[in-house]
């Protein structure tokens, strides 16, 4: 069985070459985020406190290290204020946000490296959000009820704290006039790993 794996090992370097360089180390990791999302200024005066989730994928190398590059998917609903319908036309008014960022996260030095890996992070980049805001309004007030989409592009930043592969981070999203505050707890596994 030796001999077998020795000479599949051999075959496969000779039919599947590749060129590494000394010390090369690459990673792509896979996260999946989840917490509460808060509408802040002029979006929280018509939207309550949200939940949302995201799969967030990032990348880095020893020539990048500790800076990972990143990409997130995500999703997030804001449902409406209760006191909004009172002093409105409004009878209910909810927003869905399909949200794709991209940036830099920046692992800063251990905090505490004795027992558990602890760091600080910080994190920047730029925003595409897409809203979806169902509009629905009070009977006799004659205005129809209707679904708003908008497209709208912004920023984002975050700070946190990172057992690497597991992880808490508060974050500001800007979008105009849907401003937006998360807390995500985040789990992270990799899923390309080479030395």
């Amino acid at each position: 069985m030796k001999k077998f794996f020795i000479l599949f090992l051999v075959l496969a370097g000779n039919y599947f070459p590749q060129i590494y360089e000394l010390g090369e180390a690459r990673g792509t990791f896979m996260g999946l985020g989840v917490g509460p999302r808060i509408p802040i200024a002029e979006y929280s005066e018509s939207h309550n406190i949200g939940v949302g989730f995201d799969f967030k994928f990032s990348y880095t190398d020893n020539k990048l290290l500790p800076i990972f590059l990143y990409g997130t998917a995500g999703y997030q609903h804001f449902p409406g204020r209760q006191d909004f319908y009172k002093n409105s036309h409004y009878s209910a008014i909810s927003s869905n946000l399909l949200i794709v960022k991209t940036g830099v996260h920046y692992f800063f030095p251990p905090i505490i490296s004795d027992y558990i890996l602890l760091m600080p992070t910080l994190e920047g980049g730029i925003s595409f959000g897409y809203f979806e805001t169902s509009h629905r309004y009070k009977e006799g007030t004659g205005i129809r009820n209707f679904v708003e989409e908008t497209f709208k592009t912004g920023f984002h930043g975050a700070i946190g704290i990172s057992m690497f592969l597991m992880d808490a981070s508060l974050s500001y999203n800007y979008f105009k006039n849907n401003g937006i505050i998360a807390f995500d707890l985040r789990i992270t596994i990799p899923i390309f790993i080479i030395f």
